[in-house]
């Protein structure tokens, strides 16, 4: 692939430059946006930058204008995403809507299901979280337990979900339940969409290590969604969750802050005792490592990104990214705090470099490992999906869900 921008491309950088210029804040000068992507705070400031993007023409780049998109590429997309990156702007909430849930949407909703929401998801106006992960099923999606039963027209849906990141400000969620538990593991699924306003719902935020709760636990009782609001057919929710997770490893490849551009200003601002730390060999060598990895998962973005713009769905590969980008966080904040020496045990974001973000990054990033598939998960993909070596023997397939005994059931399916 050329990676350089064709006239087309390099004038719609020109243009996305212009209109960033003139509406956003250069990272530099504006340090006061790197407040944590779960607290509620920023849910007002994230709205109102993603409404400008909306008006602007920058928001869904790729999709179809009828759905309130640009009716662009996905190369045009990421051309955006590059240029924004030079800029302070609030973390991104939205990486579930336009992500996970539009995408699904797009493919398995009624027409006029697509016209209702994703306009409406594009601007802001609607934020989704994924009720998929459960307390007894661990990485593995298809162990889930959430029951969802017919009556009449609707479903009532009755169980539990975890580690639901945003669900306490979100409007919408995707939802995928067993209905039918005397099916193989992956063969009883259905998939829904709902309002998170819907009685029954009880979202409680779960406290995390940095002293803030960004995912929390959602119960559902006696939940009740209409069977219109049913994505893709019934005990088929697993071809429906893999569209979502499949554009999930997309995202999930492009981890928030402290990346590459973060540690190296960090190099350039300290001094260790030898001198400026950006002129430490050491230093300066693993600054190297983690440019060669920043560079590696922007290329594989990029030829998955190609691969979608000829109609492909998103492929195993972006399992990669989603692997590195996760340590690589970690490495980088970890590295960053001790660069910073004792300064590095201080959270307050007023008093520490960079308003903290290391140190908060530090407690957040093992989540990451965790979040969208765990690392064990991401290698069982990559070795048999895209190393093509022989699958794990599996207990469990073609069995019964419920003569399955804990324990029985592996990930990475």
């Amino acid at each position: 692939m050329d990676f350089d921008d064709t006239p087309e491309e390099a004038e719609f950088r020109a243009e996305a430059a212009v209109w960033l210029k003139e509406n956003g804040v250069p990272k530099q000068s504006d340090q006061s946006m790197a407040t944590r992507r779960g607290d509620p705070k920023v849910v007002p400031r994230a709205r109102e930058w993603n409404a400008k993007k909306f008006e602007g023409g920058f928001a869904g780049i790729s999709l179809p204008k009828k759905y309130g998109g640009r009716g662009g590429t996905l190369l045009q997309q990421i051309i955006f995403n590059q240029e924004e990156s030079n800029y302070a702007v609030p973390p991104n909430i939205f990486s579930i809507s336009h992500g996970m849930a539009v995408p699904t949407l797009l493919t398995y909703a009624t027409e006029e299901q697509k016209q209702e929401l994703v306009p409406a998801t594009l601007k802001g106006d609607e934020i989704w979280c994924q009720l998929f992960s459960e307390p007894g099923a661990g990485s593995d999606l298809a162990g889930l337990r959430t029951r969802s039963e017919r009556c009449g027209d609707d479903w009532v849906i009755n169980g539990q979900k975890i580690w639901t990141s945003g669900a306490h400000y979100a409007d919408r969620a995707i939802l995928v339940t067993r209905n039918d538990p005397e099916a193989a593991k992956h063969k009883g699924l259905t998939y829904f969409f709902l309002d998170m306003k819907t009685p029954g719902i009880d979202v409680r935020p779960i406290r995390q290590v940095s002293g803030y709760s960004g995912f929390n636990e959602v119960f559902l009782t006696d939940v009740r969604i209409p069977d219109s609001q049913r994505l893709g057919n019934v005990g088929e929710g697993w071809q429906v969750a893999i569209t979502t997770l499949m554009n999930e490893r997309v995202v999930s490849g492009d981890k928030p802050a402290p990346n590459f551009d973060e540690i190296f200003s960090l190099a350039q601002q300290l001094d260790t005792e030898e001198g400026p730390a950006i002129e430490d060999k050491a230093v300066r060598d693993r600054l190297a490592k983690w440019y060669i990895q920043t560079r590696g998962i922007e290329l594989i973005r990029m030829r998955s990104m190609t691969a979608m713009s000829r109609g492909e769905r998103p492929g195993p590969e972006n399992s990669i990214g989603k692997l590195v980008a996760s340590f690589k966080r970690q490495d980088i904040a970890q590295f960053g705090m001790d660069l910073m020496d004792m300064g590095g045990i201080m959270q307050e974001s007023e008093a520490s470099p960079m308003s903290g973000l290391f140190q908060n990054a530090y407690l957040e990033s093992p989540g990451s490992r965790i979040a969208a598939g765990t690392d064990e998960t991401m290698r069982n993909i990559l070795a048999e999906r895209v190393l093509k070596l022989p699958r794990e023997p599996r207990a469990d397939k073609d069995v019964p869900f419920n003569e399955l005994k804990a324990g029985t059931v592996r990930s990475g399916d």
